[in-house]
């Protein structure tokens, strides 16, 4: 029996929402079509690899002090939390002839081309609307990159949601292709991740593009336009070979109005989010200590996430921003690292069933992996000590004191902490996930707001984190170690309260998710598929 439409005789569960409106096609398309819209997926992660790794630095290079850079980073939890649903929203009303998806699509790799280019070029913008090069702040530059990386973040999201959309309703239903779509999507993810971090973490990109380096713009500064050229590439060309393989039906208008009136009760509105905050209401004691132990494991990855590399530039490879090659180098070590890192990820993410069953049970693993969060944020300090403690100097022409790279032993713990951090990471992006859909089935709640809420628990933080971190560090005194101690502290809370307070899932129900496969995966799997229009969301819980 169809796991899913078992939900229709269930009293318990909530109405779908007029986001689901829509009936897929008859019939699952080809598995080759399948692939091609979640390629899409490699040109998105790329960009979000080039973000992740190069742009804090690239800020406090055009003059934003390091104390306010995490304040840029506010865009992306915003952006999240808000576009993805009114997009979703939208693209499901959609009437034109394109299809429902593709115009969506379309538009945010246009908008994505659109930002990359004032990314990249605000110092050149900023330097002929009047930035002086010999200030180190350039105001009109940094106006130019925040507006550019606001509409980035905007892109990459509305981008994400009608990708999966439509890789649900290629599937239409059938549990095997939903499989595959979610595996490639997967896929195409770690593939842009790897790509992206590689190119970070070369050097030399400018040389192939040597119009890249201007009198306003660095050898850093190209090299990130450089990569920003390759990303951009690689995203049209999936997008365009996707969009003009893969053709969708067009919804008719009367046949739309018709369906939003009837689930709706109403002509308008936005009813996603009344319902999304309407559950908060309803959610019972599983559920929000599950929202306490994820808001707490985001409140620890967050300050790494925002400034790893930047701190291999300037903790382990003692560099300062625009000054010497000590700090590029720390930041292309740091790429690094964040390349080895999604290898780990990947590879712990198709083990995440074999650790569980091995610690004992799934609460206990992210318990588990949380202390070791923990213990990998408190050891940045020791890496930091030891390489202030060996750091030796070269006399460069002016009387300048050039930081030489770190000894091979600081570097080599360096890259381990990038390395083993991705452990808990893949059980961050799986477990919770999986959890919020087994404890939304005992309570009767819908899977998709109860998996909404656990989205909330993310992305506050986030934004908690972006606007206190900067602060935070320069009260004690600058550098990045005081927010990643915090973060430590805040993975030791989590760990022990998932292994305290967090409830176990009832194995029947995990049985019971398990039968979405059809079977044809291992018993000890469980498969969520949410289809719920305004953001769909594919999680593969191992």
């Amino acid at each position: 029996m169809d796991p899913l439409s078992a939900t229709k005789h269930n009293k318990n569960f909530a109405k779908p929402s007029s986001l689901n409106m829509e009936t897929p096609p008859a019939d699952p398309s080809p598995l080759r079509k399948i692939m091609a819209v979640a390629s899409i997926a490699a040109g998105v992660q790329f960009g979000w690899a080039l973000q992740l790794s190069l742009l804090t630095p690239y800020v406090q290079l055009l003059g934003i002090p390091h104390s306010w850079a995490s304040f840029i980073w506010l865009c992306g939890p915003v952006s999240g939390m808000l576009v993805q649903p009114i997009v979703g929203y939208h693209s499901d009303r959609c009437t034109s002839r394109f299809g429902r998806r593709r115009p969506f699509i379309a538009a945010g790799a246009l908008a994505v081309a659109i930002a990359v280019f004032l990314i990249g070029y605000a110092a050149d913008l900023g330097h002929i609307f009047g930035d002086s090069l010999a200030k180190k702040v350039r105001p009109r530059a940094i106006a130019i990159f925040v507006v550019g990386f606001w509409i980035l973040d905007v892109a990459n999201n509305m981008l994400q949601g009608p990708c999966r959309a439509l890789l649900a309703d290629l599937s239409a239903g059938d549990h095997r292709k939903t499989r595959n779509a979610n595996s490639f999507f997967s896929f195409f993810m770690a593939v842009g991740n790897v790509l992206g971090y590689a190119a970070g973490s070369y050097s030399g990109l400018h040389h192939v593009f040597p119009f890249t380096k201007t009198k306003a713009c660095n050898v850093y500064c190209a090299n990130l336009k450089s990569c920003f050229f390759l990303s951009i590439a690689l995203l049209l060309s999936l997008a365009t070979i996707a969009l003009t393989y893969v053709k969708e039906e067009p919804v008719a208008s009367e046949k739309n109005s018709a369906s939003v009136v009837e689930e709706d009760g109403s002509h308008g509105g936005m009813p996603c989010f009344g319902q999304l905050f309407g559950a908060f209401r309803e959610l019972k004691r599983p559920m929000w200590i599950l929202l306490l132990v994820t808001c707490l494991n985001w409140i620890a990855w967050f300050p790494f996430l925002l400034f790893d590399t930047d701190w291999m530039g300037r903790e382990v490879y003692g560099g300062s921003v625009g000054e010497g090659k000590a700090y590029d180098r720390g930041v292309r070590a740091g790429s690094l690292g964040l390349m080895l890192n999604s290898l780990v990820l990947g590879a712990t993410s198709l083990g995440v069933d074999v650790l569980a069953r091995g610690v004992g049970g799934v609460k206990r693993l992210w318990g588990i992996v949380n202390f070791l969060l923990a213990i990998c944020l408190a050891m940045t300090v020791l890496v930091t000590k030891m390489a202030a403690h060996s750091r030796q100097y070269t006399d460069l022409p002016g009387g300048i004191h050039e930081p030489l790279p770190p000894p091979a032993g600081v570097k080599a713990g360096a890259l381990a902490l990038f390395s083993v951090l991705g452990i808990p990471l893949a059980i961050t992006y799986s477990i919770p996930f999986a959890l919020a859909s087994i404890f939304s089935t005992t309570s009767g709640a819908g899977q998709g707001l109860s998996l909404g809420v656990l989205n909330l628990a993310i992305v506050v933080p986030q934004m908690v984190v972006s606007v206190i971190s900067g602060q935070w560090d320069k009260l004690f005194g600058g550098g990045n170690l005081p927010a990643f101690v915090l973060g430590a502290v805040a993975a030791a809370a989590s760990g022990i309260l998932s292994v305290i307070l967090l409830p176990s899932p009832p194995p029947d129900l995990a049985k019971a998710a398990t039968a979405a496969g059809e079977g044809s995966i291992n018993e000890s799997m469980m498969f969520v598929f949410l289809s719920k229009k305004e953001d769909v969301r594919f999680f593969f819980f191992v």
